[in-house]
């Protein structure tokens, strides 16, 4: 068997251990190869726990719904409020710690009432890097990382899950809403409504991997690096120049690196 099975074999051998296992579906990438892998390994032991809330986009919460029903996996729904909760409105550095410790608090409380004591998360080995003050209230809940336990990589779990037949390997990543704003600037509901609408209008328009970064009224788009000529297009430009603008941003720029995960934490340098 070669090494990428074999991560593949002890990652089932994590998920059999606590016999019962509730996992937080996003239904990205890495959360759909686990709950698919829990699921096929503890059947009807195995249930799904969605957050809907406007730190993320309408689309997410959809194809989790899809994903679930049409694959037989239970699934948990909570909303909770994150909105309310001061130290993430407020966007400190830390913020995805204040997040993460509200959200998976929330989920626990559900996997509890349905008689599962083990929440697992989909972090994976590639997670490692960058700033990720998320993971410690991960850490401080025993909330489980059987991907990142494993030792399977985001490219890892593309692979396995092309060979699963999920429709999301080639799905690009993504990461809540709130990652959008610039730190210090605070979190709300309409601010997280026009990143969602900026976004899905490029997403509309053919970019597959973007994003739309809010510094104030100023937008900074990023998209594939070999799709920068296509965003400048003068076509293509005027049309989200003009949309972005209806929404309210009054400068609408690109980042000339295109697409970079956590671009936002370059500011944590100068703060």
């Amino acid at each position: 068997m070669d090494e990428l099975h074999l991560k593949k074999e002890k990652l089932i051998s994590r998920i059999q251990s606590p016999g019962k296992i509730a996992v937080a579906f996003s239904a990205g990438v890495d959360s759909t190869f686990l709950l698919k892998i829990c699921s096929e390994a503890l059947k009807e032991n195995a249930v799904a726990l969605t957050c809907v809330s406007p730190v993320n986009p309408e689309r997410e919460s959809v194809e989790a719904a899809d994903f679930c029903r049409e694959n037989g996996i239970k699934q948990i729904v909570i909303t909770p409020d994150l909105l309310s909760l001061d130290a993430f409105v407020k966007n400190p550095p830390d913020r995805c710690y204040h997040c993460k410790k509200a959200l998976f608090t929330a989920l626990k409380e559900a996997a509890e009432k349905e008689g599962i004591h083990t929440v697992a998360d989909g972090s994976n080995a590639s997670d490692t890097g960058d700033y990720r003050p998320g993971m410690r209230a991960l850490d401080e809940l025993g909330i489980i990382s059987p991907l990142k336990e494993a030792g399977l990589t985001k490219e890892d779990i593309r692979i396995l899950s092309k060979e699963e037949g999920l429709p999301t390997w080639s799905k690009p990543s993504y990461a809540c809403l709130a990652t959008r704003i610039a730190y210090g600037e605070a979190v709300t509901a309409e601010k997280l409504r026009i990143i969602e609408k900026a976004e899905q209008k490029l997403f509309d328009m053919g970019f597959t991997q973007a994003r739309v970064r809010m510094h104030g009224s100023l937008a900074r788009i990023e998209v594939e690096k070999d799709k920068l000529a296509l965003l400048a297009g003068e076509n293509i430009s005027a049309e989200i120049n003009s949309y972005l603008r209806s929404l309210g941003f009054h400068y609408v720029t690109a980042n000339l690196a295109g697409y970079e995960t956590g671009s936002m934490n370059r500011d944590l340098s100068v703060m």
